[in-house]
């Protein structure tokens, strides 16, 4: 090949790449034309569907284009975001997902179908719901360091109940039991509704669970919150410490939303997403909201989203793998 014809080449590369960083940037200009579809692989009024229409109510009025949601729940959230990273990258379909479908589940599931790693672009982190641990009042623990003394001297005669093997709430406590040193029984339950007269009664006395699952048991009397497992008190229970607060300061611990585009999506659309999506999140009334379901409000990067992801793949195969919990297909 002759210099002249490696240059023509070399030229026509540039003005391609020229040419399609310019459609990028006039498709984010008249970027939202038409609804964006989100999908949430949860069931609607789940606690991740509530907060995440709750910002998109908000984004939608700056926007100026409608967010249709569409619930896709099932396998731990897996359903949905398969569909969603099978779709267009064109800022037109999105998808709200969670810290079980994006990371527990690429451990605890043979094949996802997926890879949160690479099928994906960190759009914004929707929001986070601090793991409470909760005790029934009928234990004789109020603090969570007499809980821990309570549990040492008990190994295995402790309860807690989660809603199935494999969820927030079970990995919760087996990541508990690794730093403390303690040796818990796991109860699962089909539905968490039935978890609560049981921790109310003392027979399931202890629970790591989202607040919106024990607010009931909490505001009865029937327990009690010992910590939190955030970095900051939660705006909802202020008089509860967290977890380091409390003396414990490496369980940290969250299920975590957040929203993301199939890969390929132009940056410019995800930075004006981000944008908007973050401006909603930073608004006093989203906020509140928030509070009121027992989610903190947190805005995020997409690039500092993009080591989140990873750093919580590693942190729950570790915990997953440590605690010998078989993958579930």
């Amino acid at each position: 090949m002759t210099l002249q014809r490696k240059n023509r080449i070399g030229l026509a590369i540039i003005a391609g790449l020229v040419l399609a960083l310019g459609a990028s940037a006039a498709d984010a200009q008249t970027y939202p034309s038409k609804p964006i579809q989100v999908i949430i692989p949860f069931a609607g009024g789940s606690a991740s569907d509530v907060v995440t229409r709750i910002m998109l109510d908000r984004a939608a009025k700056s926007l100026g284009q409608p967010f249709i949601v569409d619930n896709r729940p099932g396998a731990g959230g897996n359903v949905g975001t398969l569909q969603a990273s099978k779709a267009a990258p064109d800022g037109y379909t999105l998808v709200g997902t969670g810290s079980g479908p994006v990371a527990s589940n690429t451990t605890l599931y043979k094949d996802l179908g997926y890879d949160p790693e690479k099928d994906f672009e960190a759009v914004t982190m929707i929001g986070v719901f601090p793991i409470v641990i909760v005790a029934s009042a009928k234990l004789p623990v109020k603090t969570l360091s007499e809980l821990i003394t309570y549990a040492k001297a008990h190994p295995n005669q402790l309860n807690y109940g989660s809603v199935g093997i494999g969820s927030s709430q079970h990995l919760s406590g087996a990541y508990f039991e690794q730093v403390v040193g303690a040796k818990l029984t796991h109860v699962p339950y089909r539905n968490i509704a039935q978890y609560t007269p049981d921790l109310i009664a003392g027979s399931v006395p202890l629970g790591f669970q989202w607040l919106p699952n024990v607010l009931a048991a909490l505001n009865s009397g029937g327990a009690n919150a010992l910590a939190v497992a955030s970095k900051t008190r939660m705006k909802a229970l202020p008089n509860v410490p967290t977890t380091a607060e409390a003396g414990l300061a490496n369980y940290d611990n969250s299920g975590w939303f957040m929203m993301l585009a199939p890969k390929g999506t132009p940056k410019p659309i995800i930075d004006k997403l981000n944008k908007e999506f973050t401006a909603a999140l930073l608004d006093p009334t989203v906020q509140a909201r928030f509070t009121e379901q027992g989610a903190e409000a947190l805005t995020a990067t997409p690039e500092e989203l993009t080591k989140l992801i990873s750093s919580e793949i590693a942190k729950w195969r570790d915990i997953i793998h440590k605690a010998g919990i078989d993958p579930i297909q």
